[in-house]
């Protein structure tokens, strides 16, 4: 990436830091006095380390791309002891016996998490009850009452045990809560639990070992940064593209909308699949992300989710 205009950046967060703060840091250093979009997908608590999918630019519209992609953790759960966070943030709600476990008892505890189960989101969370962010309403001691969700929780592996600390690897979807499901793991185990330590390892199919440190974000590292960037049309490996030339690329940035027969042949087999998105690439650049749209009368229209300029 020559320039930090659009794309996206891998950053692994410290522990301490906000992903506001984060994201803060970052357009500092790209802004140099001008204004700069920048966010990220998928905020990690402030006591959590690992990756922090930053968007720079145009790649604030990739968000709910990149946020519903498979997450991978690797989390400590310290039994005996419940904080009204769930983590080691907050205040001591309960204190528990810790029962003799061996590792087959937790392992065959833990997989009951496997697939797809209902959680109930933490009172100390961004989900919005009544208008209003959760954790806001627990903060000032009002009450928060979240309905279970559906997640998918694709594997959960037991690293190391050594009571009252488990260490677990957690392959899952998008909106689980490991908060939750620590403290859920806990109480099945017949006592109370919390969080000590969470690491978020993959997303999508961006990895930590890739990023680089939110401690390196400074505005005279701006050149060693970029290094670490990467541009819009790679941002999304997995998704499948279509070339199209220079002359339907600017009608279509003027609003035109194109019927599948007129792009070129799809590089992924996903013709016949309406809910799949593709990619529309023009030279080295993104131009839109799409879907087909059966408008009837047998034309298949394109039906544009996001369109880049």
């Amino acid at each position: 990436m020559k320039h930090p205009d659009d794309g996206i950046l891998l950053v692994d967060k410290e522990e301490g830091e906000t992903s506001h703060g984060v994201v803060k840091k970052v357009r500092s250093a790209f802004r140099q006095g001008k204004r700069y979009k920048v966010g990220h997908a998928g905020t990690l608590d402030p006591f959590a380390t690992g990756l922090l999918v930053i968007l720079l630019g145009q790649g604030t519209k990739l968000s709910r791309f990149i946020m519903a992609g498979e997450k991978e953790y690797l989390a400590t759960l310290e039994l005996g002891v419940e904080t009204d966070t769930l983590d080691p943030t907050g205040t001591v709600t309960a204190i528990r016996d810790v029962p003799k476990l061996s590792f087959g008892q937790i392992q065959e505890t833990a997989k009951r998490y496997e697939g797809r189960i209902r959680q109930t989101p933490p009172a100390y969370s961004a989900v919005k009850q009544g208008g209003l962010r959760a954790y806001a309403l627990a903060r000032k001691g009002l009450p928060v009452n979240l309905k279970e969700r559906t997640v998918t929780v694709y594997s959960v592996s037991i690293v190391s045990v050594d009571l009252p600390h488990i260490t677990m690897r957690i392959r899952c979807g998008s909106g689980t809560y490991i908060r939750s499901l620590a403290a859920d793991l806990a109480r099945d185990l017949g006592t109370v639990g919390r969080l000590k330590t969470l690491r978020r390892l993959k997303s999508g199919t961006f990895d930590v070992v890739d990023a680089i440190s939110s401690e390196d974000i400074l505005p005279e590292a701006l050149v060693s940064i970029l290094e670490k960037g990467m541009p819009l049309q790679n941002a999304l490996p997995s998704m499948g593209e279509i070339d199209v030339d220079a002359l339907l690329a600017e009608k279509v940035r003027q609003g035109y909308q194109p019927c599948w027969d007129e792009l070129a042949p799809i590089v992924a087999p996903v013709q016949n699949d309406q809910e799949i998105c593709i990619k529309l690439i023009s030279g080295d650049k993104l131009l839109a992300i799409v879907k087909k749209d059966d408008g009837g009368g047998g034309h298949e229209k394109v039906k544009f989710e996001r369109v880049f300029s």
